[in-house]
Formats: C-alpha cells, sequence, structure tokens
C-alpha cells in the first residue's frame, strides 16, 4: 500500500491476515483464563451467578459510553439491567431513555448473540442508542447509514484548525455492499477462524467501516461482545471488555489508529485484542469476590436489626460506592436528615456493622466491617 492510504483502500481487502502461530499462546492463556472462571461459576449457586452478571454487564454498558465521553449514572444502568435480568436488587433507581437504549442494545447482544445480525437488527441498535434522533446538539440520521451529505466520515481530534485526522471511513456508497459482506462474514456458521480471533476481527472491521453518523464505537463493541457470547457458548457475561478498554483508551486508539492504517496483516491488532481480553477475565475474577464477599455480609447480618435507610446505603456500599462515606453522603444517598444519617450510623457502629476510620474531625468517614475482618473474640482462660 502507498503512504496515507487506509486498510479498507488495500487491493486486497477485506482478507485478513495473521499469524496464527504467534497468536496460540495468546489464544490458550484467555481460554486458561476463562475456564477457570467459569470453573469458579460453577460452584456457586444461581442467584450469586445472576450477580455476577449484573454487576459484569453494568459495568460494560457504563464503560462502553465513558470510552466515548459520556458519563452514565452507575445505579440507574444497575436497575435498568437487574430488571430486565430480573434480579431482585430493592428499590430501583429512576432510569431515563438514553440508558434503557445502551441497556437494550448490550442485551440483546448478548442474550441473542445466536441469533443473526442483519442490517434490521443493527438499525434498531443504533435507533435504540439516539432515541431523540440528536447526538448531543447535532441532528444524525437516526435507524440507516450516513450519507456523507456534510463531508467524508472522518475521526479527528483536536481544536478548530489544528484539528488531526486519525483515520477516513470508506465513502457512503461503499457501505450497503461493504455490509452485505461484512454480516454474511458474521454470520457464517461454518467459519475456519478460532471463535476469539472472529471476535476481535468483528470489532476491527465493523470500526473501521463506520456506517453510521455516531455510535460507531459502542455498537463495534456490542458485536465484540456478540462474538465473545458465542465464543463462551453461554448467554451470560461474566467480564467486560469494554471496561478493560477504558482503563486504557490511549492504547486501545492507538493500536486502532497504527492498524487502520497498515495492511492487511493484523496480528498486532489480535495480540492486543487477546491481551486485552486476558485482563478483562482476570478482572473478572475480582468482581466475583466482591459479589461472594456481598453475599457473606448479608448472610452474617441477617439477624441485626435494619431499617430501610441503612439497607439502602450498604448495599450501595457492597455495590461499588465510590468515594468516601460521611454522615453527609448518608444524609443523601438515603434522602434523610443529617440527624437520622448519625443516628443510622451510629446504631450500625454498636452492631460492629460498620467502623469509623483513623481521620477524624471534618474528614471523618466509615467503613463496613466484613466478616471475614472481625476479630474473633477471645476465649475466657480458666481458672
Amino acid at each position: 500500500m502507498k503512504t496515507g492510504e487506509y486498510i479498507w483502500q488495500s487491493p486486497h481487502w477485506p482478507v485478513w491476515q495473521y499469524d496464527l502461530a504467534a497468536l496460540a499462546e495468546p489464544l490458550a492463556a484467555v481460554s486458561r483464563a476463562q475456564g477457570l472462571l467459569l470453573g469458579r461459576l460453577a460452584d456457586v449457586g444461581m442467584a450469586l451467578r445472576d450477580e455476577a452478571s449484573l454487576a459484569a454487564l453494568t459495568e460494560d454498558v457504563v464503560q462502553t459510553s465513558a470510552i466515548e465521553g459520556e458519563t452514565l449514572s452507575i445505579a440507574s444502568v444497575r436497575s435498568s439491567v437487574a430488571r430486565r435480568l430480573g434480579v431482585d436488587i430493592g428499590v430501583l433507581a429512576p432510569v431515563d431513555r438514553q440508558v434503557e437504549g445502551i441497556v437494550d442494545m448490550v442485551l440483546d447482544a448478548t442474550s441473542n448473540a445466536t441469533a443473526p445480525l442483519t442490517t434490521e437488527r443493527l438499525f434498531g441498535w443504533h435507533a435504540a442508542l439516539f432515541p431523540t434522533g440528536y447526538s448531543g446538539m447535532s441532528r444524525i440520521r437516526v435507524g440507516s447509514w450516513r450519507d456523507d451529505s456534510t463531508g467524508q466520515m472522518q475521526v479527528i481530534s483536536g481544536s478548530i484548525g489544528r484539528a488531526k485526522v486519525h483515520f477516513e471511513a470508506p465513502p457512503a456508497n461503499y457501505l450497503p455492499t461493504e455490509m452485505n459482506r461484512f454480516l454474511a462474514w458474521l454470520n457464517d456458521t461454518n467459519a475456519k477462524e478460532p471463535t476469539l480471533v472472529r471476535a476481535g476481527l468483528g470489532h476491527l472491521w465493523f470500526v473501521t467501516l463506520h456506517p453510521f453518523d455516531d455510535g460507531n464505537g459502542r455498537i463495534a463493541r456490542a458485536i465484540g461482545d456478540l462474538l465473545l457470547t458465542r465464543a463462551d457458548v453461554s448467554p451470560q457475561r461474566f467480564y467486560s471488555l469494554s471496561a478493560q478498554v477504558q482503563r486504557e483508551p490511549k492504547a486501545y486508539y492507538d493500536i486502532l489508529e497504527c492498524t487502520q492504517k497498515g495492511d492487511m496483516d493484523v496480528t498486532n491488532w489480535m495480540r492486543w485484542f487477546l491481551a486485552t481480553l486476558l485482563k478483562a477475565v482476570e478482572q473478572a475474577h475480582t468482581t466475583l469476590d466482591q459479589v461472594l464477599a456481598k453475599a457473606r455480609f448479608w448472610g452474617w447480618a441477617a439477624a441485626i436489626p435494619m431499617n430501610e435507610r441503612q439497607i439502602k446505603v450498604l448495599s450501595r456500599l457492597l455495590d461499588g460506592f465510590e468515594g468516601k462515606l460521611t454522615t453527609s453522603k448518608w444524609a443523601t444517598l438515603a434522602k434523610c436528615s443529617q440527624d437520622t444519617a448519625l443516628r443510622d450510623i451510629t446504631e450500625l457502629l454498636l452492631h460492629d456493622v460498620l467502623k469509623k476510620t483513623a481521620a477524624g474531625g471534618r474528614s471523618t468517614h466509615y467503613e463496613i466491617i466484613h466478616p471475614g475482618q472481625r476479630k474473633m473474640p477471645q476465649a475466657q482462660a480458666k481458672t
């Protein structure tokens, strides 16, 4: 290829090339990690598996939006996912159309992963992402391919006058043919590529075509999740690739730009994809640890009298409360007065449910005492 051309301009497009021997060890490492995770999950009950899946899907929805610079309410996302999964999490938080739309897309991609991915289904995902027909303040084409009426689709960064073009997508008139070819490949049940390789290729291929005015990154990651779900042969998701990408976004954009400006050999892209996937699966063990710790906590705390406010705030803490728990934050979360919040906290301190941290004064805050952190009472000396 000549300098400055993009991968879709190659005469060999889209015949992907990669060194399978070089990917053998990364593929084996991911498979081993998946096996260990599924082995742990097999030893817990259905309720805890549902909790682990709820945590993974919530993180996936929140982080796939965060990659695009959009901040979603964790509580709203969790409520939306829980309602669809039938998981009881107590009081549900309010949910808006934006949250509902992206949850619809992610759950359709994973729970219906074996169903063919069609043009109509992709249009439905896109319409769910942009229910108002706007992206920010801009009117966009929703539920249809872009038409480039405002110019060639480019991925740029920087301010006006100093903008850097990272990638230029194929012209809009290519899209009907290119998307049909992509979907035929994706739905081929006799494909020769390893399933994990297909997940990496599917993400790269879609985001290179960039067929929509906006939302291409989120839909590309949903396609990756769909293909990973097919690879796992399980409708439940227990890890989030989007969350891992969000932990290292620069590496993602760097390898994507390098690959899209390279030739058809995408071995380096697949190395990055598999390494990131491995980290995501390993992180899922931490999520499962948190789910099990939460179950142990409520098992221990079942005999302690608590009001609805205390249960609500403790649940938020166990679900990964961000920041430090102070009396003021308790009052905000429980929608009560400062005096009531202090009484709630004091009761839990007396029952050894909470502990006050070393910091005093205005820095005073509290933490949950997990069952494994409690000191065993010393045996009385024999007389």
